[in-house]
């Protein structure tokens, strides 16, 4: 969904009148309170409050896909809702039949509330809206929302509540009933066509992400992790079971911004291991956008060290390849990074705020081979999207690494990985991913969402 601020508003009172009959206000009633159900578990739910994790296999790529996601269950009976993996925003919402404006699923494709709208009186409701306050003349309005994102896209709904059957790594399958955003308006913009996902998991920042609702009923650790493999695929994880018990670099969050957003800094560029003379760089996570953008002083700087170090390089301007900004073409189409990278030096992204914590990003990390056989920059300029000063950390700098988002300890982390397997939990984080068990490539037990 590309790089994402979010803004929550009150919708017109014709949407609340054309949503009455599907969100009767009888509906306001103990039902609609968190509840669980313990289907089997080999752990009381006692003894387990925050020992346990849950693993989630992901779909997609960079490039050409442009995204990665994850498969969720949601509803009673469970229905699966495949959701772009989103660390930049804090809500989740899925398409919606209420009925739905802008959908890109089939109608049968759509979630169909029934009698579960959250109220603007639930806590929830106020999470969603935090730091700021829902905008309701009544505590018995429905909860609505609008999230905005970056790239001018939205989503306009109602706040529900269901069941998300859950499969733990301690063998515990648990259904809690979790907050979510029904999304019966969406819009997008620019020149690609519209995502085929039924919506977005938000895992930033924020009270209202998935992850925070867990560990408010004692379930998980308030723990985000994902390992995004550069040949496509990989996993994500909720609460700290797959979090190596060392090797992990760690940097702060930082709080000077009203958004929910993972940031830190201030950081420095530095080039082929020199200093760049960029300093005080606000950076941020963000899973959700495909690519990674720099301010405009970062940008030039950077395309204008990687133009003089091609100086002499058999590349030259591929102007007709419009799959990024900047591309370059061989003497023969490259089939990989692999084929070039040599030509190419590292981008190393060194935080300020702490000793020797650097974020380093090889050409893998930073360029991508079009379908013509190009070789193309995959750092933006954010100043053409809107993103003013910030700087994003967007997917194609994030794969290859497990990167966790500890929102207990207020830290963001991450450490090379092997992101083309799903971990072994009872062997592999003994003595941290970064070296794990060779022995096993699945799980020891179902810890995928079920």
């Amino acid at each position: 969904m590309g790089e994402k601020s979010q803004r929550m508003i009150a919708l017109a009172a014709f949407f609340f009148l054309g949503l009455l009959a599907i969100f009767p206000p009888g509906c306001l009633s103990d039902a609609n309170q968190p509840s669980l159900m313990n289907k089997k578990s080999t752990h009381p739910m006692g003894s387990s409050r925050f020992g346990s994790s849950v693993v989630f296999p992901v779909q997609g790529n960079v490039y050409p896909i442009g995204y990665y996601s994850v498969t969720v269950n949601i509803g009673r009976p469970p229905k699966q809702y495949d959701l772009d993996i989103d660390t930049g925003s804090d809500l989740t919402w899925v398409q919606c039949d209420a009925p739905c404006t802008g959908c890109t699923k089939p109608p049968d494709s759509l979630y169909k509330p029934s009698n579960n709208v959250v109220y603007c009186g639930d806590p929830a409701c106020a999470a969603m809206h935090s730091p700021g306050k829902p905008h309701c003349k009544d505590p018995k309005e429905q909860c609505d929302y609008e999230v905005t994102y970056a790239d001018q896209g939205s989503s306009l709904g109602v706040l529900v509540k269901d069941y998300f059957p859950l499969q733990f790594t301690n063998g515990s399958a648990i259904t809690p009933r979790l907050a979510f955003g029904c999304g019966y308006d969406q819009k997008y913009n620019g020149p690609h066509s519209p995502p085929s996902m039924a919506g977005v998991l938000g895992l930033g920042n924020g009270k209202a992400n998935i992850v925070s609702q867990l560990h408010d009923i004692g379930l998980t650790r308030d723990v985000v992790g994902h390992c995004l493999s550069g040949r496509g695929g990989g996993f994500l994880f909720f609460g700290d079971d797959l979090v190596p018990s060392s090797g992990i670099v760690w940097t702060p969050i930082s709080r000077n911004s009203a958004e929910n957003h993972y940031s830190s800094g201030p950081a420095e560029l530095l080039f082929g291991g020199k200093s760049t003379g960029v300093k005080g760089l606000l950076v941020v996570f963000d899973s959700g956008s495909s690519y990674t953008y720099f301010n405009s002083q970062a940008y030039q700087t950077i395309v204008n060290l990687i133009k003089k170090e091609l100086t002499g390089k058999p590349l030259k301007d591929a102007a007709d390849d419009k799959s990024l900004s900047i591309c370059w073409k061989g003497k023969k189409p490259f089939k990989s990074v692999g084929d070039v990278k040599n030509f190419f030096k590292p981008i190393v992204v060194s935080f300020t705020n702490a000793k020797n914590v650097q974020l380093h990003l090889p050409p893998e990390a930073y360029l991508i081979v079009t379908k013509y056989g190009n070789v193309c920059l995959g750092i933006l300029n954010g100043a053409e999207v809107g993103l003013g000063n910030l700087n994003i950390i967007g997917d194609i700098s994030l794969q290859d690494k497990m990167v966790i988002y500890d929102n207990e300890k207020q830290q963001i982390g991450w450490t090379t990985a092997n992101c083309d397997r799903l971990p072994n939990v009872d062997r592999d984080y003994n003595e941290g991913f970064s070296q794990p068990s060779a022995a096993n490539y699945g799980f020891s037990t179902a810890i995928y969402a079920s």
